[in-house]
């Protein structure tokens, strides 16, 4: 016998959640599943660029997904969607009857290493929480978060937080300072599944700390002891991912360079607002195609900017 959750409190107007990028400021592959799959350590922060969702009630219990922005172009159909998945399997695991209009404005790059649909998938958790009024204590979000993909949980999580195992530990990572972020997609998707088929090597220890970095360049400080293992798979696939990294590095006061998750999307770190949005200008005056955004890095991507 089926027990429904009931519908309290439920908003009777849309909401609108953003789905804010994510960043690997690093990336270890630790080691490895006997069925395939790759242990990771990884600091993930967020950034002041998002996509946005927005989430109405549906009186005849349906659910609905209508796809706009630069980038709708680029995704599955919409029954493959992510974040038609995620409402799909969160109205399962609540036992409630209740229908959502769900609108995806996609302003992210799609397949880009920032975590685009993950953060679609965890908006629609966590707004239709909200928005169908549930209790959130009695439904286990992570485990319907990690079962959509390896980086749902921490954008459902929302903060700054040290990220391990397939993605299902999360540990929130010491306070980060103000910084700010050049994202450049040069305009290549590339398979996460692919770049780490495509990876080789040995594995890679922690790159944790404890301490909180006091300025934007001490967090550098603390970066430059870790990596990116996926970059030079990467690379490999897509060439032109190195040709964004040397773009990069080659920028006035650019604290740090570097790929994030499985790329093709790469971060400058600034200390300055005004630095991060000179080397913007001047990569997308050189590179017209790519996608530049000058943006800051958020430890909580709650309410983010941009």
């Amino acid at each position: 016998m089926t027990v429904e959750t009931p519908i309290l409190n439920a908003p009777a107007v849309a909401l609108n959640v953003p789905a804010a990028a994510k960043i690997n400021l690093y990336l270890h592959i630790t080691g490895q599943r006997p069925d395939g799959y790759h242990f990771l350590d990884s600091l993930v922060a967020f950034a002041g660029v998002h996509d946005t969702v927005t989430l109405s009630p549906a009186p005849d219990l349906t659910l609905s997904l209508e796809l706009d922005g630069p980038y709708a172009g680029d995704l599955p159909e919409v029954g493959g969607n992510l974040a038609l998945q995620a409402a799909e399997r969160l109205r399962q695991a609540a036992g409630c009857d209740a229908g959502a209009a769900i609108r995806l404005e996609k302003k992210l790059p799609v397949a880009s290493g920032i975590g685009g649909g993950s953060a679609d998938a965890a908006a629609v958790l966590g707004g239709l929480v909200r928005l169908w009024g549930l209790d959130a204590a009695e439904i286990n979000l992570p485990d319907i978060a990690l079962d959509l993909g390896a980086d749902v949980p921490v954008s459902l999580f929302g903060e700054a937080a040290f990220v391990g195992g397939i993605g299902e530990e999360i540990v929130r990572a010491p306070a980060l300072p103000p910084a700010w972020l050049v994202l450049v997609n040069p305009g290549v998707a590339l398979s996460t599944p692919a770049v780490f088929e495509a990876r080789d090597g040995l594995f890679s220890k922690p790159g944790r700390f404890d301490d909180s970095p006091a300025t934007a360049a001490v967090l550098a400080e603390f970066l430059a002891r870790t990596g990116n293992d996926l970059t030079a798979a990467a690379i490999g696939i897509e060439p032109v991912i190195g040709d964004v990294l040397k773009a990069l590095e080659a920028a006035e006061e650019v604290l740090l360079a570097r790929m994030s998750g499985s790329g093709a999307t790469c971060f400058g770190l600034f200390a300055e607002t005004a630095a991060a949005a000179r080397a913007a200008a001047e990569i997308s005056r050189a590179q017209p195609g790519w996608w530049v955004r000058a943006t800051p890095l958020l430890a909580d991507a709650r309410t983010p900017v941009g």
